[in-house]
This record gives C-alpha cells, sequence and structure tokens, in this order.
C-alpha cells in the first residue's frame, strides 16, 4: 500500500525558488527529457506560478502552470491546463530545504528534487529507500544527473 503522508511542518514560502530534478518516473510529458527545472514562485493571490523547463532533441520545452494550496499541509494542487488540477504530495524535505521528494495521488508519479543540480549519493540512497519503504516502486526510477 502507497503511503502518501505530506510533510507536516510544511512552509511554502521556503519551498519557493529553483529545483533541480534528480530522479522521475517515466510519464508522457516528460519523456525524453534531460536537464529539467521547476521554478516555483509565490504570486500576490497566494496561487505559485510553477515553470518547468527541460531539453529534449536539443530543444528547450516549458510549460507554465499555476498551483494552489490546500487544507492539508505539505499538498498542493497543480494545473499545467486550464482547470484540471493534480495532487501534488511533498513527501519529505531534507534539513535545510535542499532536497525533497514528491509525488501524487497516483503511484505513477515520483520526483526526486534538489536545490542543486546534484545530489551526494548517500542523499540519493536515503531518499530511494524511503520512498520503497512507502510503497513507492523504486525500480522505476529514471535517474537525470
Amino acid at each position: 500500500m502507497l503511503d502518501r503522508t505530506t510533510v507536516e511542518n510544511f512552509n511554502l514560502k521556503n519551498f519557493m525558488g529553483r529545483w533541480y530534478e534528480i530522479a522521475r518516473f517515466d510519464h508522457r510529458f516528460e519523456r525524453g527529457m534531460t536537464d529539467v527545472t521547476a521554478d516555483y514562485t509565490l504570486q500576490s493571490d497566494g496561487m505559485v506560478e510553477v515553470v518547468n523547463e527541460g531539453m529534449r532533441g536539443g530543444k528547450l520545452h516549458r510549460s507554465v502552470g499555476r498551483a494552489k494550496t490546500t487544507s492539508h499541509p505539505g499538498q498542493l494542487k497543480v494545473s499545467f491546463f486550464w482547470i484540471f488540477y493534480s495532487d501534488y504530495n511533498i513527501l519529505e524535505v531534507g534539513e535545510g530545504g535542499q532536497w525533497a521528494w514528491v509525488g501524487s495521488r497516483s503511484p505513477q508519479y515520483l520526483w526526486i528534487l534538489s536545490r542543486t543540480p546534484t545530489l551526494p549519493e548517500a542523499t540519493i540512497d536515503y531518499i530511494v529507500s524511503q520512498a520503497s519503504k512507502r510503497g513507492y516502486d523504486v525500480d522505476k526510477l529514471i535517474f537525470l544527473r
């Protein structure tokens, strides 16, 4: 069974800024992409602008979406397509906010994110171990860096 328990003491402002994608599960909207980043910017209306960028076939691809908070700490609702929102569950944030791993309602989505383009191997091993304990099929992870 998948444990999607989010972080209890989530600070949205601390989550803003640039994140580098270290690993992810394969899904059609990022398939074949490398050098993926996500930039989160808090807007005056309380919404979050989400800008995802990555390279595919030598070309930069960019998606702009919006996220909103929910009544559940550590859970956002993210939309890249009109009014359709998906769960964005922040499952754990590392000390000092230097890394995070994120899932959704579905076991088909998992991302490992970092504030820097790389993470120490021991940190990656820890995150993968935690994801496995919580029911994610970590053998499906695609490592980008």
